[in-house]
Parts: structure tokens; C-alpha cells; sequence
């Protein structure tokens, strides 16, 4: 029961990202109608969330893992697009710091973070009171990773893995600190493994579709963990996904290196 839930979050998660990377990559004039396309078939999924909201089996579990992925690749599509940010897309102006440096960085995304928490409460509502909440799981352990990546990229990170920016975005890395070690990593590293641990206790203590979502959600965790250890580690997570660009542009991936980035 465990691997085959866990081998699927893997797929999903790099099936997902290496999609997201491929679309940012072709030409921008092909943004708005990959972004429609792509919206479409996130509706879709959010109906098929609410359509089988009932449904307790395995195969439940892992059509609202799915569906969740697709809505949060769309979501990335529109940052990474630049359809949906923040009001300030401008760089950081130089000696900024303190509260300053923090508003203005977070005018940069709050758009973003607002269309996802409204969509995260959106897919508790389809499914509340059901027994699959695969959907609304995964979606709200996405923004929770994204989120605390981005606040350790304005804390500071040894490795920022930047390398792989895409040009319209350029301007959200001077919001971007090179520090040894800030306050709230550990604590990120500790929360991300603490999830994992209590999704693996729960996956074994459950049956049928509560234990595929509990080890579905397991396996993201762990992800999200590696995810955040790229950014001490002296390794460049960006070199995975060259292959799946479509020009010569590089781009930043969704669940790893563009959830960190205002991702």
C-alpha cells in the first residue's frame, strides 16, 4: 500500500513541474492561451474535487491528489507568466531593510498568496464534511511549503539557486537574501519532517482512501523537506529541469525551485 501512493506523489510532483517549466519556456505569446487552456482544465478539476467528495476508496485518494496538483500548476503558471503577482514589480531600491524591506517584498506576491489561500478555503468548502479530503490536503501543504520558502529566501539562504529565473522576473531577486543561517529554517526543516512523520503514523493506523491520502501526503512532505534543503546545500536544483525547457530561456520550476522563489 505504501509505494505505489508514494511513486505517484513523485510522478506528479515532477510530471507537474517539468510541464509548468516546459510552458514558461516556449515563446510569450503563447502565455495567455497555455494559461486559459490550463484554466480550463483546473476547473475541471476542482468539479471532479466536489463531484466525488464522497468517495472513501483509494481511487478517490488519488483522483484528488491529482486534481490538486493540476490547480496548483495553473496557479504557478500564473506567476510564473506574470499574469497574477503583486502590484510592486519593481526591484528592491538600494539600502532598503527592516519593515520596508519586508512590505515591499511582500507587495511583490500578495496577489499570488491571496488567488491561493482563496483557493485552498474554496476546496475545503467542496469537500467539507466528506470523507476525501486528499484535495484540500495537498493544496494547503503546497501553499504551506511555498510559503515558508519564500519567508527563508527573505530571511536568507546560502543557496538561493537563482540561475534558473525567468527574465520578467528578474526583479524579485534583489528581495533576496545570502545569509549562513537565519532563525527559521531549522524550524521549516522540523514542521515539513513532523508532517511527513504524522502522515506516515496516520497512513498506517488507516485503511483504503485515508491511507493512500495520509501516504500521498507523506511523500509531498518529504519532497517539500528536500525541496528546502537546496537552499543550504551547495547544489543547484535548477540543473533538473533544463531538459524540459523549450527555448534556450530558463525558467524556474514550480514545486521546487519557483515554489521557493515567489514560487
Amino acid at each position: 500500500m505504501t509505494i505505489p501512493p508514494l511513486l505517484f506523489a513523485l510522478l506528479m510532483w515532477f510530471v507537474g513541474t517539468a510541464a509548468v517549466v516546459w510552458l514558461d519556456s516556449r515563446p510569450r505569446a503563447t502565455f495567455r492561451t497555455s494559461f486559459t487552456l490550463a484554466g480550463l482544465v483546473a476547473a475541471g478539476a476542482a468539479i471532479a474535487v466536489w463531484l466525488r467528495a464522497d468517495d472513501a476508496s483509494s481511487a478517490g485518494a488519488y483522483m484528488g491528489f491529482a486534481a490538486a496538483i493540476l490547480i496548483w500548476g495553473w496557479h504557478e503558471m500564473g506567476f510564473l507568466m506574470g499574469f497574477v503577482a503583486g502590484p510592486n514589480r519593481a526591484p528592491m531600491p538600494a539600502g532598503t531593510t527592516g519593515w520596508r524591506r519586508f512590505r515591499l517584498a511582500t507587495a511583490t506576491v500578495i496577489h499570488h498568496e491571496i488567488a491561493l489561500a482563496a483557493t485552498a478555503v474554496v476546496l475545503f468548502a467542496l469537500t467539507w464534511g466528506q470523507p476525501n479530503q486528499a484535495a484540500p490536503l495537498t493544496f494547503l501543504l503546497l501553499f504551506a511549503a511555498r510559503l515558508s520558502a519564500k519567508l527563508n529566501l527573505f530571511l536568507g539562504v546560502p543557496n538561493l539557486s537563482d540561475e534558473v529565473f525567468p527574465a520578467h522576473l528578474a526583479y524579485l531577486k534583489s528581495y533576496f537574501a545570502v545569509r549562513a543561517f537565519n532563525p527559521l529554517f531549522p524550524l521549516s526543516i522540523l514542521l515539513g519532517s513532523g508532517v511527513a512523520a504524522w502522515s506516515w503514523i496516520t497512513a498506517e493506523a488507516s485503511s483504503g482512501g485515508g491511507a493512500v491520502t495520509a501516504t500521498l501526503i507523506a511523500g509531498l512532505a518529504v519532497l517539500g523537506v528536500v525541496e528546502h534543503l537546496f537552499l543550504v546545500l551547495p547544489m543547484k536544483d535548477g540543473a533538473m529541469w533544463r531538459w524540459a525547457s523549450n527555448t534556450a530561456t530558463e525558467v524556474a520550476p514550480i514545486s521546487g525551485g519557483e515554489a521557493r522563489h515567489g514560487s
